[in-house]
């Protein structure tokens, strides 16, 4: 099969997914999320596959939605041939409402192309020697387990303004309070307070990163595939009872709503005004963001009354 943005090869009872987009670190653009869940399906169909790794090429695990375009895109008032809207538009040229089910018909699919790194049949490893974060932080955490680099930092910033962790694999990882600490900040961690977190399996510094990852894919090759198929959804299967389904339902839906929120329509003009970098500067520096902007709770029908 040939893939756009990720790169599948099998070693022994091995299989890698490299995220292959190293110019842009590893950024998500559309090809990725299906091919991710392509490979996947190739490696379980492999009798002779028994491991999955995961990875990025070059200095990074996957820094995110590849949102710079997006963000920075003014909307066009016609379409051309150079250049298409950034939202779709009437006829007149004025851009169309934001449409709630769209975004999450769209969203919702990237998600369970995400989670079949955690249903796959086979067991899944996240290697991790590099960033990360957002987007690249819900690849990792669908994984059975994570091994990262000390080096390497893991987070979820968009948590702050324009964002909301589609998988909800932080709470199903962490608890609700350590989970509502990287989400309440948006902080990256590096890998060592990852593992102290009980975030990830291990954390180890780069230059043994392959060794250690290595050592944990060899063992569980030694294990016959129904074995590890059934211990897998034993205990997947708990979690699923805990309602992870219904919850990551919720969270992709809200991720549409932090885009369009008034907090999440400033940040998109400030990056359509400041660009990308100024936006996430302005959204992490600490101060109140988009003053101005928030309001007191209000719907349709008038004020929120508690």
């Amino acid at each position: 099969m040939d893939f756009h943005s990720v790169a599948y090869a099998v070693e022994g009872r091995r299989a890698l997914i490299t995220l292959n987009r190293p110019e842009r670190m590893n950024a998500i653009d559309r090809h990725m999320p299906g091919e991710i869940a392509r490979a996947v399906a190739m490696a379980n169909e492999d009798n002779d596959v028994h491991v999955i790794v995961i990875t990025g090429a070059g200095k990074g695990f996957c820094g995110g939605y590849d949102l710079v375009d997006f963000a920075e895109r003014r909307p066009t008032a016609r379409p051309d041939a150079a250049k298409a809207p950034s939202r779709p538009e009437r006829a007149n040229g004025e851009p169309l409402p934001w449409d709630p089910m769209a975004d999450f018909y769209m969203m919702s699919q990237n998600t369970r192309d995400f989670m079949s790194l955690w249903r796959s049949f086979k067991p899944t490893i996240a290697r991790v020697h590099g960033p990360a974060v957002a987007g690249g932080s819900d690849i990792a955490l669908c994984c059975d387990m994570v091994v990262m680099a000390d080096e390497a930092r893991i987070g979820y910033p968009p948590a702050r303004v324009w964002g909301c962790p589609t998988t909800a694999m932080w709470v199903y990882r962490l608890g609700a309070e350590k989970a509502k600490r990287m989400l309440f900040t948006g902080d990256l961690v590096h890998g060592q307070e990852a593992l102290k977190l009980g975030l990830v399996l291990d954390s180890v510094p780069l230059a043994e990163l392959d060794a250690r990852v290595d050592q944990l894919a060899a063992r569980m090759e030694g294990v016959p595939r129904n074995q590890l198929m059934m211990q897998k959804l034993m205990i997947n299967q708990a979690y699923e009872n805990m309602g992870l389904v219904s919850t990551q339902m919720m969270a992709t839906f809200f991720d549409g709503v932090t885009r369009n929120s008034p907090e999440g329509v400033w940040f998109k003009e400030e990056a359509e005004r400041e660009g990308f970098k100024a936006a996430i500067a302005a959204r992490d520096g600490g101060e109140p963001i988009a003053e101005g902007w928030s309001r007191p709770f209000r719907s349709t029908f008038g004020p929120y009354r508690p």
